[in-house]
């Protein structure tokens, strides 16, 4: 089992970095100048702009 990619507002960030916002299927929903935050681990991720979407770390957030 690997490690949770997407986080809810709320969530404690696992790591520190630079996180985003995505949309609720982030592989076809693409948002425009989407909220980015930085947080250190353990930090509490924010509300969301929108109740469908999700933090995602800034690095994993691309698709491929």
């Amino acid at each position: 089992m690997g490690e949770k990619t997407e986080f809810e507002p709320g969530d404690k960030a696992p790591n520190p970095g630079v996180y985003m916002e995505v949309g609720e299927a982030s592989f076809h929903t693409e948002i425009q100048n989407p909220e980015m935050i930085t947080l250190e681990r353990g930090e509490t991720f924010p509300k969301t702009t929108n109740k469908d979407r999700k933090w995602k770390k800034k690095t994993k957030a691309k698709v491929h």
